[in-house]
């Protein structure tokens, strides 16, 4: 079955305020049965009530702790870029599926089975993201690119190149999980006598094509998962 027909895959950047007006309109015009989110329990629940991790946190946590501790300030600082604290589409998201009367659905993958698999990565990879997350907590030039999606699909490819595994994990993997999710919420629908469900999902503007790709053909993709 193409499950593509029933979901309608908004790919944002999460830290574009265009990205936060788009989720919360596309959701109030298409009214759909159901409203997914490229987030896990535990991320739903620390963005809900904003609890913000301090790097002696993260040290008293281990390698996932420092891991995640890293990718949240890469987020702060391209939220800075753009004029966004990450996840505010998300919240967009939210507040429409409570207008429209919408469930939601989490669908991403547990963000415990997500660090242990990155603090598994192949040494080269940890060094590169480590000197590469120093510029964090330096001054950045910002670069007026005029389109800053065009920028953010071409940060994805050179992401896929310098970083394979991690490539690998933190996109064709959860793009494998999302797209599972997106099928068993048509099919509850479907179970439940819904001729023509519509399913809304909001999910990472990397994660988009990956998705589709799995929901056009209607079935999951071989990928042997990394644990």
């Amino acid at each position: 079955m193409n499950y593509l027909r029933y979901v309608k895959i908004i790919g944002t950047m999460h830290v574009s305020p265009k990205s936060r007006d788009e989720v919360f309109r596309t959701i109030l015009t298409e009214r759909p049965h159901a409203v997914a989110l490229e987030l896990d329990r535990a991320r739903f629940i620390g963005m809900q009530g904003k609890v913000e991790m301090s790097f002696s946190d993260s040290l008293r946590l281990g390698k996932k702790g420092v891991v995640n501790y890293i990718l949240a300030k890469v987020e702060e600082k391209l939220g800075e870029t753009f004029g966004m604290a990450p996840g505010e589409e998300m919240r967009a998201a939210i507040e429409a599926s409570r207008v429209i009367g919408a469930p939601l659905y989490l669908i991403d993958e547990d963000i415990g089975v997500i660090l242990t698999k990155i603090s598994r990565a192949p040494a080269r990879e940890k060094l590169l993201m480590a000197l590469e997350s120093l510029g964090v907590f330096l001054p950045l030039k910002t670069v007026d690119i005029g389109d800053p999606f065009e920028e953010y699909r071409w940060a994805m490819l050179e992401f896929r190149r310098r970083y394979p595994y991690l490539y690998r994990v933190l996109v064709e993997e959860r793009n494998e999980v999302m797209a599972r999710n997106l099928m068993m919420i048509v099919d509850s629908l479907l179970a439940r006598g819904v001729k023509r469900p519509k399913v809304v999902a909001v999910v990472g503007l990397g994660h988009k094509p990956g998705i589709e790709r799995i929901l056009n053909r209607g079935k999951p993709e071989p990928v042997t998962f990394i644990f």
